[in-house]
C-alpha cells in the first residue's frame, strides 16, 4: 500500500512538472517581417491571412534553462487543405506538414531543438506554401521539455515595446521658465516617438510616423480629467493657440488626455542632434502660455513650433521629462534608442543652470511583459533604449549622472518670437 503511494506521488510530481513546463505562447503576440502588415493579427483568430511566403511570423522568448526544447504550432486550417511549414529556433530548422480538420485546431510538431545557453531567443515561423496559398490561421507556439521551464515571454496581445523615461530631479528650483535639451536619435524605426521636454503640462519632440514622414511635435494639455474626448471640455479649460511657426500644423487631441496639438513635418535625420526648448511665461494668477521650439539644422536658426495658453495654471515648468515610446505595436520587436543630452534649465531671475542627473522609469508594459528596457551613459549623455529583445534591463528609478558640458544655449533669446 505504501509502495503504491510512492508511485501515485512520483506520479502526480512528474504531471505537475511536466504541466509547469508547457507553455503556450498565443500567436497575437508575434511579429511580421518584413511587412508588419502583410497579414492580420488579432486576439481572437491569432494571425489569419497569411498567403505571403515571404512573410515570416517571428516570437522572441527569454529561455532560462538550456537544453531540449520540443516546438509545435497550433492553427486552423480548412478541411483537407494542406500546408508545408518551417520553424528555425537557435540557428536549427525543421519542417513540417499537416492536414487541415476545418474547425478543428491541428498541431504541427517540428520535433526538439538544443538551446545551448540562457537568453532571449528567435522563434522564425515560415510558409513553404505557394503565394496565394493559405498557410493556416496560426493561434500557439507551443513549447515543451527542460528549455520550457521557467521561459519568459510577453503573453500579452499589446505588442508594443515598453515607453522609457529619463526624470530629471530639478532640486530646489522654482520659477523655471525654460527647459533645453539635445536630443539624438540613433535607433529610428516607425512609429516611434522621441520626446525631448517634457513638462506637467505638455511635451516637445520627435517622431518617424511613415517611410516617408517625420515629424516635430509640441502639445500641450488642457485643464480638467476628460481623458478621451476634446468635445467634452469646455471653454474654461481649454488650452487656445496664440501662435504658430510657418508650416505648422495645429489641432486638437484626445485620447490621452486632451489638449491642443501641433507638428511640423520635416525630415530630421537620424544620427544628427536637434535641439528643443520649452518656455513658460505666467500671464496672470491662472494663466500660462507655453511654447516649443525646435533648432532648424540647415538654416542655423531656432524656430517656434507653436505657442499655447494654458488655463487654471499660472505657474512655471515642473516636472520635466524626455521619454522614448513605440506608439504602434505591429513593430514592438524593433529596438529604439536616443541619446540625451545638454540639458539645461532656465529661471525667471535669469539664471541658466545645467542638469546633470536623470532617473529611470518605464509604462507598466516595461514592468513584467517586455524587460528589454534601458537607460545608461554614453558619449558622456544620458541614453534611452527599448525593444530589440537585448538581454538584462534597468532597474526602475536607478539614478545616472552624466559629465557637464557648460554648454548653455547662449544663442537663444528668451521670447524671440510673439506668443501674445
Amino acid at each position: 500500500m505504501l509502495k503504491l503511494r510512492h508511485i501515485i506521488l512520483a506520479f502526480f510530481l512528474f504531471a505537475l512538472c511536466h504541466a509547469q513546463a508547457q507553455l503556450r505562447v498565443p500567436a497575437f503576440t508575434a511579429y511580421l517581417e518584413p511587412d508588419p502588415d502583410g497579414a492580420r493579427v488579432s486576439s481572437r483568430s491569432g494571425i489569419s491571412e497569411w498567403m505571403d511566403p515571404a512573410l515570416k511570423v517571428l516570437w522572441f522568448g527569454d529561455v532560462k534553462t538550456p537544453g531540449k526544447l520540443d516546438c509545435s504550432v497550433e492553427l486552423r486550417l480548412a478541411a483537407g487543405a494542406e500546408t508545408r511549414l518551417r520553424l528555425t529556433v537557435a540557428g536549427n530548422s525543421r519542417e513540417a506538414t499537416a492536414k487541415g480538420m476545418g474547425g478543428d485546431l491541428v498541431k504541427v510538431d517540428f520535433g526538439s531543438f538544443e538551446i545551448p545557453a540562457t537568453g532571449y531567443q528567435r522563434f522564425t515561423l515560415e510558409s513553404l506554401n505557394a503565394p496565394g496559398h493559405a498557410a493556416g490561421d496560426v493561434q500557439a507556439l507551443l513549447l515543451d521539455g527542460p528549455a520550457a521551464v521557467g521561459a519568459h515571454f510577453n503573453l500579452k496581445e499589446r505588442r508594443n515595446a515598453a515607453s522609457v523615461h529619463l526624470a530629471y530631479p530639478v532640486a530646489g528650483a522654482t520659477n523655471v521658465d525654460a527647459f533645453y535639451c539635445e536630443v539624438t536619435g540613433v535607433e529610428t524605426p516607425l512609429w516611434t516617438y522621441f520626446e525631448a521636454c517634457g513638462w506637467h503640462r505638455g511635451y516637445l519632440g520627435m517622431q518617424v510616423n511613415s517611410p516617408t514622414e517625420r515629424r516635430i511635435i509640441f502639445s500641450v494639455w488642457d485643464s480638467g480629467g476628460e481623458s478621451k474626448d476634446r468635445n467634452k471640455v469646455g471653454s474654461q479649460d481649454r488650452v487656445t493657440l496664440v501662435a504658430k511657426g510657418d508650416g505648422v500644423f495645429s489641432g486638437d487631441f484626445g485620447n490621452e488626455g486632451t489638449g491642443g496639438h501641433s507638428h511640423l513635418v520635416c525630415d530630421w535625420k537620424t544620427g544628427q542632434k536637434q535641439r528643443f526648448l520649452v518656455t513658460a511665461k505666467p500671464t496672470d494668477a491662472t494663466h500660462t502660455i507655453y511654447a516649443g521650439y525646435w533648432f532648424q539644422p540647415e538654416q542655423q536658426k531656432w524656430m517656434l513650433i507653436s505657442s499655447w495658453k494654458a488655463p487654471k495654471d499660472g505657474g512655471y515648468l515642473r516636472g520635466l521629462y524626455s521619454f522614448v515610446e513605440n506608439f504602434g505595436g505591429s513593430n514592438g520587436q524593433l529596438l529604439r534608442k536616443a541619446l540625451y543630452g545638454n540639458q539645461w534649465f532656465h529661471t525667471a531671475d535669469g539664471q541658466w543652470h545645467e542638469q546633470t542627473t536623470a532617473t529611470f522609469s518605464h509604462d507598466p508594459t516595461g514592468k513584467a511583459d517586455r524587460l528589454d528596457r534601458f537607460m545608461g551613459v554614453e558619449d558622456g549623455q544620458f541614453f534611452l533604449s527599448t525593444g530589440g529583445f537585448l538581454p538584462a534591463s534597468t532597474l526602475y528609478g536607478k539614478l545616472f549622472t552624466r559629465p557637464s558640458t557648460g554648454r548653455s544655449p547662449t544663442d537663444f533669446v528668451l521670447s524671440p518670437f510673439p506668443e501674445k
